[in-house]
């Protein structure tokens, strides 16, 4: 604790040593009033009218006056209504007999990947248990049945169904963990995105006869896209194989690439079961299924379209959904298109 006759002077010194720092501080007086703030504070809008605007800082700072002592504390911070939330860790600590610095650090980003890893963790669990849970007990009633033939049978495509869900889980956890690396500076590439989305279709054209689901697509030449070639094929496969998987029987699925604004739009479009209005925004999450029970029936692992969703932020695309239940849904994947490109599609 510095004595010192010049708190205005002690709070300056202060703040210039947050400002090399680059750490948001804020100096108190003895009656609570910000008399000095480092520019980073100043931005995050932890005080307004010389007073804090959070009260859980503002009781952090009186527990540091009442015990003497640093205390620290972490809490959401939201700057105004319009703001988004923000994670903080706060530190309040004597600087002088009547002064207190108030440090924080802003772990939005640590919270939110603290947060993912925990939902992951937790949502792989859950997801491992039931198929290998299957595995054991069929793996048990097969030995029990071995002198009855046609439960043999049974029990051994049941097994080898529950085996091939298992390790289609495991291969898509360890295709979104790839993908959610981001790093595809090493695997970037110039390709034809008509002939991914070729290689995609006929991908799936198996499973769409074996649905008797009609399969077709409409593509456009020379356009070219600068990336990971075989994380866009697995994003189309995805889709392609969700909109085949998710349709009834001797109904359609359409593949399209068009091109808008500098950019590379694949569509696939079905005529299935639909999304509800207020699920569509989360069936781009890990896990999330809108029927559980269809998911069952077709084996889905409910990492389909997470798996989409990243490997189009990671080249820097989105993919959207438009969907009414009963009439059937149209995902769009948008990708840039490589500069050259599209100067060459332009001439």
């Amino acid at each position: 604790m510095v004595k010192s006759s010049n708190p205005k002077k002690v709070a300056a010194q202060a703040v210039d040593f947050l400002e090399v720092l680059d750490t948001a501080g804020v100096i108190l007086n003895s009656a609570n009033e910000v008399i000095n703030q480092s520019s980073q504070a100043e931005s995050m809008g932890l005080s307004e009218y010389e007073k804090l605007t959070n009260q859980e800082l503002q009781d952090l700072v009186n527990l540091a006056r009442s015990e003497k002592s640093s205390q620290t504390k972490e809490l959401y911070f939201q700057k105004n209504f319009k703001a988004p939330k923000q994670y903080l860790s706060a530190r309040a600590t004597m600087l002088s007999e009547d002064l207190v610095v108030l440090l924080v650090e802003d772990k939005t980003e640590a919270k939110r990947l603290e947060d993912v890893r925990h939902d992951f963790v937790e949502n792989i669990s859950h997801e491992l248990k039931t198929p290998i849970s299957a595995i054991s007990l069929l793996a048990e009633a097969l030995q029990l049945a071995l002198d009855d033939p046609e439960q043999t049978k049974k029990f051994a495509t049941n097994l080898q169904r529950e085996a091939k869900r298992l390790g289609g889980l495991v291969n898509r956890i360890i295709e979104l963990s790839r993908i959610q690396a981001g790093d595809i500076g090493g695997d970037a590439t110039l390709f034809q995105l008509g002939d991914v989305i070729a290689e995609s279709v006929d991908a799936n054209l198996f499973l769409a006869d074996r649905k008797s689901v009609k399969l077709t697509f409409d593509i456009i030449p020379n356009v070219e896209i600068l990336g990971d070639r075989e994380l866009i094929g697995m994003a189309i496969k995805n889709l392609i194989e969700n909109a085949i998987l998710y349709s009834d029987a001797n109904s359609q699925v359409g593949v399209g690439l068009t091109v808008e604004d500098d950019f590379a739009e694949v569509r696939v479009t079905d005529t299935g079961i639909g999304i509800p209005v207020d699920q569509q925004e989360r069936i781009f999450e890990r896990f999330y299924r809108v029927d559980p029970s269809r998911s069952r029936e077709t084996g889905g692992t409910g990492l389909g379209l997470a798996i989409v969703k990243h490997a189009a932020n990671n080249h820097g695309g989105e993919v959207s959904v438009f969907s009414r239940v009963g009439l059937g849904s149209t995902f769009t994947l948008r990708l840039p298109i490589h500069k050259k490109a599209n100067e060459r599609a332009d001439a």
